[in-house]
């Protein structure tokens, strides 16, 4: 029996009694993740990417380990929300358009004092204070670097549009912004290099392709390496008090972790390990998070339809996107209909040894997006359910 057709037989077996759809997360392969996420920083503390996990209990999990601290959520609405539950380092990753989110900020003191804001530009500075309503919280301000590799002159650019502050000019003009406005208090700078962190270098049946995006990861993590330490210098002399340099993904925990200016990695899809981190040369994960489909239809030989299962993932349209069929091995999409709504056809001659009412276990292509479909995961430990614990959809929210 092949590992996969083992873990095929444990988890049917821990979720005998559940009816499909159903979504686990294997908490021997995500404690092993977390374990390798901290072997890989270095000793530098990984802030944990709740957009990956999108899970109380798990994220409660993983900081518990030696080596995670803090949150580096994706709005401000649920970052007022962890900081509620007892969360006291919530770090936003993205600029936000929510007053009243913004307003109960600035008249909360815990809350100010456990969530950090990110900015790129003063016009997100006016907007926080036409929304304060009287409340006069300093409001904890993060800023974000581009990390964006840019070539012949700026005519080709490689990575994320993000951030419009890319030099070390622009982002200390922000920090003197920031540091003159009462009522702000500038405690960080955050740069995610998407390019080099969450883009596989070894992609399947592309050679040539692994070799161009290596070369290109490469270049750009020398060249980003050198200039995030020129603005952390830039920065520091506005800013001496900076509280942290947050970088990194867990595509690239290792490469980030190794530059002095940086003193934390951010990285969640790590732990759940989906489909798109299967194509890395720079680390190897565990499968933790997957969910199953009944088979409903045996429509004929080498065939057989499932229940739903189109739960396509953010990003440019594309194959990649797509939930992938993973236990038993063999299975794939009818490329006439895809990953359906309501119905999932599936070729392969595993096909034939399924009956109505089995489950088809899939990964899915990226970490936390899976949670929007499920309001629990169940946690499995062996060839048990330990546990079944809420998402935040399960909780009632939907962030964004």
């Amino acid at each position: 029996m092949t590992a996969r057709a083992a873990d095929r037989a444990r988890y049917d077996r821990a979720t005998a009694q559940l009816d499909a759809p159903v979504a686990i997360v294997d908490l021997d392969a995500f404690d092993a993740n977390a374990d390798d996420l901290v072997r890989r920083a270095g000793g530098k503390p990984i802030r944990v990417a709740s957009k990956s996990v999108r899970c109380r209990a798990l994220l409660e999990r993983a900081l518990a380990k030696d080596g995670f601290a803090g949150i580096m959520s994706f709005t401000l609405a649920e970052s007022l929300w962890l900081a509620r539950s007892g969360f006291d380092d919530v770090l936003l990753a993205y600029p936000s358009a929510d007053r009243a989110a913004y307003a109960e900020l600035a008249a909360d003191p815990k809350l100010a004092r456990a969530v950090t804001v990110m900015a790129d530009d003063p016009a997100q500075l006016d907007m926080i204070d036409a929304a304060r309503e009287g409340g006069r919280e300093v409001v904890r301000v993060c800023l974000e670097l581009d990390t964006s590799l840019k070539l012949l002159g700026g005519r080709v650019r490689v990575g994320a549009r993000r951030s419009p502050l890319h030099s070390p000019a622009q982002v200390a003009d922000m920090a003197r912004a920031v540091a003159r406005r009462p009522g702000f208090a500038l405690v960080g700078i955050m740069a995610y290099e998407g390019h080099v962190a969450g883009v596989g270098d070894a992609v399947a049946g592309r050679p040539l392709r692994s070799r161009a995006i290596r070369l290109m990861q490469a270049a750009a993590r020398r060249e980003l390496a050198e200039r995030r330490a020129a603005v952390v210098g830039a920065v520091r002399a506005v800013a001496p008090d900076l509280e942290f340099v947050n970088g990194g993904g867990t595509g690239s925990v290792q490469h980030t972790a190794a530059e002095d200016a940086v003193t934390e990695i951010a990285a969640g899809s790590g732990l759940y390990v989906p489909r798109l981190f299967d194509n890395y040369t720079s680390f190897r994960g565990r499968p933790a998070a997957l969910f199953a489909q009944p088979v409903v239809r045996r429509p004929g030989v080498g065939v057989v339809t499932v229940l739903g299962g189109g739960y396509p993932a953010s990003g440019a349209a594309g194959a990649d996107r797509l939930p992938v069929p993973y236990l038993p091995e063999g299975l794939r999409y009818d490329p006439q209909e895809g990953a359906g709504e309501v119905q999932t056809p599936l070729l392969g001659s595993p096909a034939d040894d399924l009956l109505i009412g089995d489950k088809v276990w899939f990964r899915h292509a990226k970490a936390g997006e899976l949670c929007e479909r499920f309001d629990t995961l169940h946690l499995v430990e062996g060839d048990r359910v330990t546990a079944a614990v809420p998402t935040y959809r399960g909780e009632g929210h939907t962030f964004l």
